[in-house]
């Protein structure tokens, strides 16, 4: 599955592919969307500062 997600796009803090419908673009959790954790890319958004999450409350 890890393949199928990087081939459509997918980075590894995303909770979906992006284009899903009920997703989203939003900042990363994990680097507060600098792209950057401990001095070097976010491993959770490849250094966006993006992710793609749920969004709304259906």
């Amino acid at each position: 599955m890890t393949e199928d997600r990087e081939t459509a796009g997918a980075r590894p803090g995303d909770e979906a592919e992006p284009g899903t419908p009920g997703t989203g673009e939003g900042v990363c959790p994990r680097c507060g969307g600098t792209g950057k954790a401990e001095g070097k890319a976010c491993p959770a958004c490849d250094g966006t500062g993006k992710v793609v999450e749920g969004i709304g409350g259906g």
